[in-house]
């Protein structure tokens, strides 16, 4: 659903969270999701790298950012498209990868 849309208190299946359709909402129940209240205290990149090797492809990574946004939003942050999370991303995996060289 369009961030702009989504509303807190009648979120009560996945396609009722921010910058998720079905297709997304298919992804989330491949990684054993099915109802919102699951994303609490979820890692996105987790979550990221557990569907790519569920699916065995590499997703893109604006897969990541959407998984950000939903687990942020149900840790009780407001409702952001998910491509406010693409700069964090990209710092936090650079982060990551510095750190193990």
């Amino acid at each position: 659903m369009h961030p702009a849309k989504v509303l807190r208190a009648e979120v009560r299946q996945l396609t009722d969270l921010p910058n998720i359709g079905k297709a997304c909402a298919a992804d989330l129940c491949l990684l054993g999701i099915t109802d919102p209240e699951q994303l609490l205290g979820r890692n996105p990149y987790e979550m990221y790298n557990t569907l790519n090797q569920l699916t065995g492809i590499t997703h893109d990574p604006c897969m990541l950012d959407v998984f950000i946004s939903i687990t942020r939003f149900m840790a009780g942050d407001e409702a952001r498209p998910w491509w406010h999370y693409t700069g964090e991303r990209k710092h936090t995996l650079t982060t990551l990868a510095q750190s193990q060289d």
